[in-house]
C-alpha cells in the first residue's frame, strides 16, 4: 500500500503551501486585530478579490470540479493534501468551489438545473449554502420539521433552519425539507431556493465563537417552482449524507493542518524560552506533548488517507469517515491545547494565532454532527444494530 501522494499531486500540495505562506498567512495579524476589536474574522472586499485572483492564476480554482466544467476532477485524496495546507492558517479562504455543495449537486442535478446551478458554481462564479439544522433537529435530520407542499406544479416550503453558513451571502440555498412525515428519513427531499424568492427570510445572524457567524432563517409560504426539486421526491437523504461525509474529510484535513502548525510552532519556540535555567525542550513534559502531537498527526494524517482512498474507490466508508471526524477534531483539539499552555500568557493572547486555531477546532467538534453522534455511528456498525 502507498501512503505517499501521487507527484502531481505533491507538487499541487506544494503550491498550495506556498499560496497559505505568502498569500494567506501574511493576513493574519490584520485579521486578529479585527477580530479583536469585534469586526469578526472576515476578509475585506479587497482581500478577496486579491486572493481570488491570485488563486485563479496559480490554477487553483477548480480542482475537484469536472474537467467538463473546466476543472481539473482531482480525487479526494488529492484534496486531503490541499486541505491540509489550507487547514495551516486561520485566515478564512476556501478554493472556489466549496466541494460538499459541489458533489452533492454533481450526483443529483439534472440537465437544466446542471447549467442554471452546477456550471457557474463550478466555475466558481456564485456562493452557495445548505440549510438542513433546525432549532428541533440538529445531529438528527431525520427529525427535520420544514415542509414541502405539493401545490399545482409548485412547492411551498414553510419552517425554520439555523446554524447556517453564508445563508446572507449565497446567491441559492439547498433546503432539506420533509415531503412525507410518514417516511421519516425517506421522506426527505432537496430544493434549490434562490436568494430573493418571496418567502425566504435570512431572520438573523448569530455570531459564534471565534469571530465568525451563522444565520436563522425562515420560510413562509416561500413557493418555488417543481424544478427547483434537487434530484427525487423522497431521496434526499443519501446525497445529503454524501455531502456531509464530503466536509467531514475537509474538516479532518483541516485539522491535520491546524495540528502540524502547533506542533510547529512548538519545536520552534520551545528551544528558545528558558525557565528555572533550562529550556523547555528539555522538560519532559514538553518533549512528552510534542511526541504525541507527532504521533497522533502522523496516525491521523494516516486514517484520513484512508478514508479518501475508500470514498475514492467507491466503497463504503461511513464509519472511517465518522472515526476520522472524531479523532481528527480531538487531536488537533489536544494538540493546540498543549500548544497554548507552552506559549503560556502570550499563548492565551489575539496575537497569536493560536486561540483561533483552538476556536475553529472547537466549532469543528460540533459541525457536521458532533463526536457523540459520530461515537454512535461506529458503535452501532461495529454491534451490527439497526438505525
Amino acid at each position: 500500500m502507498n501512503f505517499e501522494l501521487e507527484q502531481e499531486h505533491q507538487m499541487l500540495k506544494d503550491i498550495v503551501a506556498r499560496f497559505v505562506r505568502e498569500e494567506l498567512v501574511p493576513l493574519e495579524p490584520a485579521l486578529l486585530v479585527r477580530e479583536s476589536e469585534g469586526h469578526g474574522m472576515e476578509l475585506s472586499e479587497a482581500e478577496r478579490t486579491h486572493l481570488n485572483a491570485k488563486s485563479k492564476e496559480l490554477g487553483l480554482w477548480g480542482l475537484d470540479a469536472p474537467t467538463s466544467m473546466g476543472g481539473f476532477d482531482l480525487p479526494v485524496t488529492a484534496m486531503v493534501g490541499v486541505n491540509e495546507e489550507l487547514g495551516k492558517t486561520v485566515t478564512p479562504y476556501e478554493l472556489p468551489p466549496d466541494s460538499p455543495n459541489l458533489r452533492m449537486l454533481l450526483t443529483t442535478a439534472n440537465d437544466e438545473q446542471r447549467e442554471k446551478y452546477l456550471d457557474p458554481y463550478a466555475r466558481g462564479e456564485t456562493v452557495s449554502a445548505i440549510a438542513i439544522s433546525e432549532p428541533g433537529a440538529g445531529a438528527d435530520p431525520s427529525a427535520l420539521s420544514t415542509r414541502a407542499t405539493r401545490d399545482g406544479d409548485d412547492w411551498i416550503l414553510n419552517g425554520r433552519k439555523i446554524w447556517i453558513s453564508r445563508a446572507q451571502a449565497a446567491d441559492w440555498t439547498i433546503v432539506m425539507a420533509s415531503t412525507d412525515r410518514s417516511k421519516g428519513a425517506r421522506g426527505i427531499s432537496a430544493f434549490i431556493v434562490d436568494r430573493d424568492t418571496p418567502g425566504f427570510v435570512v431572520e438573523r445572524r448569530i455570531p459564534m465563537i471565534g469571530g465568525v457567524s451563522t444565520y436563522e432563517v425562515r420560510f413562509d409560504d416561500c413557493r418555488i417552482a417543481s424544478s427547483q426539486l434537487l434530484g427525487t421526491e423522497g431521496a434526499g437523504f443519501g446525497p445529503m449524507q454524501a455531502r456531509l461525509s464530503s466536509r467531514r474529510v475537509q474538516m479532518a484535513a483541516w485539522c491535520i493542518g491546524r495540528a502540524q502548525r502547533a506542533l510547529d510552532m512548538m519545536c520552534e519556540f520551545a528551544p528558545q524560552r528558558t525557565t528555572f535555567g533550562a529550556t523547555l525542550a528539555e522538560r519532559q513534559t514538553v518533549q512528552w506533548w510534542i511526541a504525541d502531537a507527532a504521533t497522533r498527526i502522523h496516525a491521523c494524517r494516516l486514517m484520513t488517507y484512508d478514508a479518501a482512498a475508500r470514498i475514492d474507490r467507491g466503497d463504503n466508508a461511513r464509519s472511517q469517515v465518522s472515526m476520522i471526524k472524531v479523532f481528527a477534531t480531538e487531536m488537533a483539539w489536544d494538540v493546540i491545547d498543549h500548544a497554548m499552555q507552552l506559549f503560556g500568557a502570550m499563548g492565551m493572547t489575539k496575537e497569536l494565532p493560536l486561540q483561533q486555531m483552538a476556536n475553529d477546532t472547537r466549532l469543528m467538534r460540533i459541525y457536521e454532527g458532533p463526536s457523540e453522534v459520530h461515537r454512535w455511528v461506529i458503535a452501532r456498525d461495529l454491534l451490527g444494530l439497526k438505525r
